[in-house]
């Protein structure tokens, strides 16, 4: 998220947090695509973090992409954190270890969320050059320890970073040194949301294994596909993970949002001054909890949607759904997230087969193969199968699904063949973060340059 809301709007009832998230409702005309992806910097001559100050750093970067772009600044505390379009063009921000994030403009097509992805990475390429800075696609900063990463300066930010060691052994680690692909998507009801939910959920931990890309750890293999994956086993349970309650039959907004009033926030926003909230839920808060800590202490929409942005299970609810659970990786594959989502869940007689295929898997299930995708990948065993024949089945459906989606909007242009590089994984069937160990075993002489050079958009 690039920017925390400002909404002064006032919220006083659970029936307003719920109207909050059936407010996205759209008819299936009016669904898009908005694709996010990040990505770690580094210096190219000796492989190290790019920090945020300097001639060299993120900031200046940022500066530079603002001169090129015409973006406007997203400015904390005086310095620089992001940038933004307008009239919703999406905006590019900073992560906590200076992942650099694009959050794509809610578009039509998988060809216009790829060309806006493959032109800001253009872009990117051709201010960093001179900085002798590249960029590494991939879910996992390979060689840096937590010590040396840099820690961008964004209020929240600070307050996670104290607030993390406290509910989790991974915290950091997630803050600091992963990076992700993420889409999201609209719906058009509670019922098309409550599906798409439920899909998501279940099929969150074979996304997983389809886009594996983070093997290295300290500049060695960390015996795991997904690296990143692993990490959100610990971050933070309360407001992490999966969330059984979206497993219900009729799971609707209000247990969404009866859910996330039990969470702790993390900061409350006042006259551009962010206070540490960690210690109250927002329950809490609507109860009265600020009143004396805070000027305005009464709840407003802005607050709300904010801790709707703090909270990480695999598959996000706002007023879109946000698919969370695949690694960072190559140009390609910021495509491919999209075209696989889009496919299973955007073609009604698809969703329809894709659900129908998972009904019946269990929270238990689910969570089980979540668990072990992280180290066995696609070998991960599923009732009387695997992951990887999961994995085979949904990308069929994707492109059924794709298929079918553009031949009845006529579109004359096939969004299918974005799935290519999902196709190219299970007809090899080991995940990418196993191939890439293979290459640096077996023909990269154990070279972490060129893991680098390989992965580098």
């Amino acid at each position: 998220m690039a920017r925390d809301t400002t909404d002064l709007t006032p919220v006083s009832s659970v029936e307003d947090l719920t109207a909050h998230l059936k407010s996205g409702e759209k008819p299936e005309s009016a669904f898009r695509i908005g694709t996010e992806h990040e990505k770690f910097g580094y210096y190219t001559e000796d492989l190290s973090p790019v920090p945020y100050e300097g001639e060299r750093g993120i900031a200046a970067l940022l500066e530079r992409m603002k001169a090129l772009s015409g973006w406007e600044a997203i400015v904390d505390d005086g310095k620089i954190i992001g940038l933004y379009g307008s009239n919703g063009q999406g905006a590019i921000s900073l992560e906590p270890g200076g992942q650099f994030e694009l959050s794509g403009a809610p578009l039509e097509t998988i060809h216009t969320t790829c060309r806006e992805s493959n032109a800001h990475l253009a872009e990117v390429r051709a201010v960093a050059k001179d900085l002798g800075i590249g960029f590494l696609g991939i879910g996992s900063s390979p060689t840096w320890t937590l010590a040396e990463t840099p820690i961008m300066p964004k209020s929240r930010y600070a307050i996670m970073r104290n607030y993390m060691p406290k509910v989790g052994t991974r915290g950091l680690d997630m803050m600091l040194r992963t990076a992700t692909i993420q889409v999201n998507l609209d719906f058009a009801d509670e019922a098309d949301m409550r599906r798409k939910m439920q899909v998501g959920m279940r099929l969150q931990p074979v996304a997983s294994a389809l886009f594996a890309n983070s093997p290295f750890t300290e500049g060695k293999p960390n015996g795991l596909c997904s690296w990143r994956s692993d990490v959100w086993s610990d971050v933070d349970n309360q407001r992490a993970g999966l969330l059984p309650f979206v497993f219900k039959p009729d799971f609707t907004y209000r247990d969404y949002v009866e859910w996330a009033l039990d969470v702790p926030m993390y900061f409350v926003t006042r006259h551009g001054r962010y206070h540490d909230t960690t210690d109250v839920t927002f329950r809490q808060f609507m109860d009265g909890a600020l009143k004396g800590r805070i000027d305005d202490p009464e709840p407003q929409l802005g607050d709300w949607t904010n801790h709707l942005s703090t909270l990480f299970p695999d598959v996000r609810l706002k007023t879109f759904i946000e698919m969370r659970g695949a690694d960072g990786g190559p140009w390609r594959r910021i495509c491919a997230l999209p075209a696989y989502w889009v496919g299973l869940l955007y073609d009604g007689p698809t969703l329809e087969a894709v659900d129908a295929f998972t009904s019946d898997w269990t929270f238990e299930e689910v969570s089980a193969m979540r668990s072990q995708v992280p180290r066995s990948g696609f070998r991960t065993p599923f009732r009387d199968g695997s992951v990887l024949d999961l994995a085979r089945e949904t990308v069929r459906l994707a492109r059924q699904g794709l298929v079918a989606r553009n031949r009845r909007n006529e579109e004359g242009n096939d969004e299918s063949h974005f799935l290519a590089p999902l196709e190219e994984v299970v007809a090899r069937g080991t995940t990418s973060g196993e191939e890439l160990v293979r290459l640096y075993e077996e023909q990269w002489d154990r070279s972490m340059e060129r893991v680098f050079k390989h992965l580098t958009y």
